[in-house]
């Protein structure tokens, strides 16, 4: 990979493609993201980049690169993930990218190879122009299952005063998208005969009269709450559980609920509202019992659109000659993670983001060049 240009991010996304990078939490046997990011290291070294590999999980790296200077003007991260899911069902090889049709094939190229490419060809063209401040380079580990990289990267103190997240969003500007809660509810009823009414309490039974009660609140409460960009908060139920035989009351029936929050919901709401729901079903049936237990959760985020960095982001696309759309995104990120943290992040990248995970993921070669080229304006205006 040593040989690749520098600034040639369509030669970068090739390589990073061209890596099998299966995260081992998702994928059995995946053999992680550490290939895929010495392999960058040596690219980004060859670059000019001060490079360092820092440890999120055993044998799983984060490579943290920087250019520019830290003494003079602002800081600004480009944030992307090195991980990627199963390739079960692709209708082509997943790791043996193929340019057909002016796009670029292969599990990772949209989510997020491409994007990552682009932000270290951006942040290398910047620096050849007179970059004032620094740029750092996040290339992480495990976006798609618990985001241990870019926690960890907040934990050993990376900072920067602004982030770009280059997850596929077609280059639109993204700065807000929704967390989710996912909940476990156990309703317990009384094993029984099915002869024996009398006795018998239907756990089934019950949890349906609480799946009428969720319908009736993603209906007519949720649609009431909404964001600017992203719309209405959401829930469904996901999973169910319960039941042992045709001839036995069920004594036990365990719903799996996804409720989808927009920013100003946190996970304590959405648990009370679970609570609450339980407690007016309890109301009309006295016999109902429920426990509700939070099994996950990630806080949904959002940057206001008139904030600098939103604006610079604009100002950047209108130089480089692209149109300004400003959206929510469907899917999380890690940029929720990075708000948190006090860095304010925004995604914009190429890319579609309806073809991660899909059984054919490609990205547009010229929608590279072009993210690169939005980039590196953004990397001038904000560090100056």
């Amino acid at each position: 990979m040593i040989g690749i240009a520098p600034g040639d991010a369509r030669a970068l996304t090739r390589a990073l493609v061209e890596i099998d990078s299966r995260n081992p939490s998702l994928v059995p046997g995946g053999p992680g993201e550490r290939a895929c990011a010495l392999a960058l290291r040596e690219v980004l070294d060859a670059w000019g980049f001060r490079t360092e590999l820092l440890e999120a999980a055993p044998g799983r790296p984060n490579l943290v690169a920087r250019i520019g200077s830290a003494r003079s003007g602002r800081s600004l991260m480009f944030n992307g993930h090195l991980d990627v899911v199963g390739v079960e069902g692709m209708i082509h090889p997943p790791f043996q990218p193929e340019e057909r049709d002016g796009r670029l094939y292969g599990r990772g190229s949209a989510d997020m190879k491409g994007g990552v490419a682009a932000m270290c060809a951006a942040a290398y063209a910047a620096a050849t122009e007179g970059l004032a401040g620094e740029i750092v380079i996040a290339a992480v580990v495990d976006e798609e299952y618990e985001s241990l990289g870019t926690r960890a990267l907040v934990e050993q103190g990376v900072r920067a005063d602004a982030c770009i997240v280059t997850e596929p969003t077609q280059l639109a500007v993204m700065p807000a998208h929704r967390g989710f809660v996912w909940l476990d509810v156990e309703v317990t009823g009384r094993a029984a005969h099915g002869s024996r009414w009398d006795i018998g309490v239907d756990a089934i039974r019950h949890a349906g009269l609480l799946l009428a009660e969720l319908d009736r609140i993603d209906s007519e409460v949720l649609p009431a709450r909404e964001h600017p960009l992203l719309g209405r908060a959401s829930l469904h139920a996901s999973l169910i559980q319960g039941g042992t035989g045709y001839s036995t009351y069920p004594d036990r029936c365990v719903l799996g609920v996804e409720r989808r929050t927009i920013p100003g919901e946190t996970t304590a709401d959405v648990a009370a509202e679970m609570e609450r729901a339980c407690d007016v079903v309890r109301a009309r049936r006295p016999s109902f019992r429920a426990r509700v237990q939070v099994s996950g959760a990630q806080g949904p985020s959002d940057v206001r659109v008139d904030a600098p960095l939103v604006v610079a982001l604009g100002q950047a696309l209108r130089e480089a000659g692209e149109p300004v759309r400003v959206e929510g995104m469907s899917a999380w990120t890690d940029a929720a993670i990075l708000n948190a943290a006090g860095i304010p992040a925004v995604c914009f990248g190429p890319g579609d983001i309806s073809l991660a995970h899909a059984a054919e993921e490609y990205i547009p070669l010229k929608e590279i060049d072009r993210a690169k080229d939005v980039l590196r304006a953004l990397a001038l205006i904000w560090c100056g």
